[in-house]
């Protein structure tokens, strides 16, 4: 009985070639991920950045803040008597309130530093309403 014999022509490639076209072959799937994620997310993006940015969504979340804001800061003043967790709500509603109602710019500076503002505030005196119980 003969040994088979080996060929490196091409209908039996040498491993390392067989090597290069596996690892083209997942360059090619890769690329091909990459451009189908790529376009999925761009008009993800274009959809959700319409969507969060419509005006409707900041006056939800505000009005929902301001009656957890109610809730909590009531309780908490009720519970331990400091003023101070209401007092720093309060302005953090304010500054939220603020960045609904300042005039948009060209890049919605004020209404962002006036939100970030508002909300570390807010949460904040949360942070010490909610310390205050113990």
């Amino acid at each position: 009985m003969a040994e088979p014999t080996t060929s490196t022509g091409p209908t039996n490639p040498s491993g390392s070639v067989r090597r290069l076209d596996r690892w083209a072959m997942w360059l090619s799937a890769a690329c091909v991920a990459h451009c189908v994620a790529t376009t999925v997310m761009v008009a993800v993006l274009s959809t959700a950045g319409g969507l969060l940015g419509n005006p409707l969504i900041h006056e939800a979340g505000l009005v929902l803040a301001i009656l957890l804001g109610a809730l909590a800061f009531g309780k908490g003043v009720a519970a331990h008597g400091r003023p101070l967790p209401l007092l720093l709500g309060g302005v953090g509603l304010a500054l939220m309130a603020a960045a609904i109602v300042v005039p948009h710019g060209a890049h919605h500076l004020s209404e962002s530093v006036l939100t970030i503002v508002g909300v570390v505030v807010l949460a904040g005196g949360h942070a010490l309403n909610r310390h205050a119980h113990a």
